[in-house]
């Protein structure tokens, strides 16, 4: 009967010390602890989406029926770090005339090749025909590459998929790409939920 008595008193004592008010020290290290912990998230975030990842949304049409307005992305910024992109890759760079505008196409030629695209819309890569069927109908305008555009070590010609209503390469205000200016690559659809999932490479 003391032991229980004992023990009541004890969690007594416990709910009484719950309850009590925190002192000033206390009180000091529950705030540091509480900065301390939202600093290491910001910065975590901030490195993330930094160098690591960030999410965007795709606006317009010129991607379809890959990507299509209103897609949530999350953009992959760290691969480029160790290697280069590849043919058909999707990628994120900045429009030249308007550095927050950001633009969304696939890479069809890479730094070296010639590129020319005739009058029927086909694609032609060092004189060879490019085998793909990304584009959703035929080109109607080769724009610059009607005649052969030929490639710097460090550029990279890009086209949209939605081949008759995208502001690509094929037009001076976007032109050849340099491997600076590329942000990273099309990852990851998050949203339509319906969609989700690695983007079609």
């Amino acid at each position: 009967m003391a032991s229980e008595r004992t023990k009541i008193k004890e969690e007594f004592a416990e709910e009484l010390e719950e309850d009590r008010p925190l002192t000033k020290e206390e009180l000091r290290h529950e705030i540091i602890s509480t900065v301390v912990y939202l600093l290491v998230v910001f910065v975590l975030i901030f490195l993330f989406i930094h160098y690591v990842g960030q999410r965007t949304v795709v606006s317009g049409s010129s991607m379809e029926n890959t990507l299509s307005n209103g897609d949530n992305l999350i953009i992959d910024k760290i691969s480029y770090r160790f290697r280069d992109p590849e043919r058909f890759e999707v990628v994120v760079f900045p429009y030249k005339l308007d550095e927050k505008t950001f633009f969304i196409k696939r890479v069809i030629g890479l730094p070296g090749e010639t590129v020319y695209i005739d009058a029927k819309g086909t694609i032609y890569i060092n004189g060879e025909k490019l085998e793909e069927n990304y584009g959703r109908e035929v080109i109607a305008n080769p724009g610059l590459a009607s005649s052969e555009i030929t490639l710097a070590d460090d550029e990279y010609f890009v086209l949209g998929d939605n081949r008759n209503n995208s502001e690509d390469s094929r037009f001076e205000d976007v032109g050849n790409i340099k491997r600076s200016d590329l942000i990273g690559r099309a990852w990851v659809r998050i949203y339509p939920f319906s969609e989700m999932g690695a983007v079609n490479q």
